[in-house]
């Protein structure tokens, strides 16, 4: 085991993201900025691109009150955050499809005879899954861009924590949301931290890894 650290140290977004469990209350972050650190975490890849990340942003005094019944043994964070962040997947992806291939056409990515060709192969394909192999792939997505979220926030100088214990179901419900279609990933705090986090340790490399 070894204290947390990276080689190249260019990019210290990977050390300096810790996990924040308390926040300066008197922080905002504007709807212009959130939108930005939201949009630079969306260029994490997903299956066939077709991006089944939805967010839910609670920023407002409402908001806030709304997903707090929803948040357990959070509460710190629910109070001095300057946002709650409710990341969804959604299982009716597929039916973008269309509407992205157009898009490469569109800015000249592909031409129109390769996008009727992916459309069917894509079409094939969301048909064929089963809804466990098509909820595996959307969580393996939704956790990609749920990473690159927490070092964008890092970024613009904010702090992040991953909270998975939340009620689901409930908080589903009170989003009104269709429980078949939308699967409730995480939730994330967001803010500038009142504390630093922690140092954790790591496994070395050669704790996690075989050479073949």
């Amino acid at each position: 085991m070894q204290l947390k650290k990276v080689k190249n140290q260019a990019n210290n977004l990977f050390t300096e993201r810790t996990s924040i469990r308390k926040y300066n209350p008197s922080i905002k972050i504007s709807k212009e900025e959130m939108s930005d650190i939201l949009q630079d975490a969306m260029t994490a890849p997903s299956s066939f691109n077709l991006q089944p990340w939805r967010f839910f942003i609670f920023d407002s005094k409402e908001g806030k009150e709304l997903i707090k019944p929803y948040m357990m043994f959070n509460q710190l964070q629910w109070e001095t955050s300057s946002a709650i962040i409710a990341i969804y997947g959604d299982m009716d992806n597929y039916s973008s499809a269309d509407k992205i291939l157009s898009a490469n056409v569109e800015y000249d990515l592909m031409t129109q005879e390769h996008k009727d060709k992916m459309l069917e192969i894509m079409t094939g394909y969301g048909a064929g899954y089963t809804e466990e192999r098509l909820r595996n792939s959307i969580l393996l997505d939704c956790g990609f861009v749920t990473m690159q979220l927490m070092l964008a926030a890092k970024n613009y100088g904010y702090d992040t924590n991953p909270i998975g214990g939340f009620l689901r179901k409930e908080l589903t419900e009170a989003l009104e949301l269709d429980p078949k279609r939308y699967i409730p990933i995480l939730l994330l705090s967001i803010g500038k931290a009142a504390e630093e986090g922690k140092d954790t340790v790591r496994f070395s490399v050669d704790e996690v890894t075989q050479w073949r």
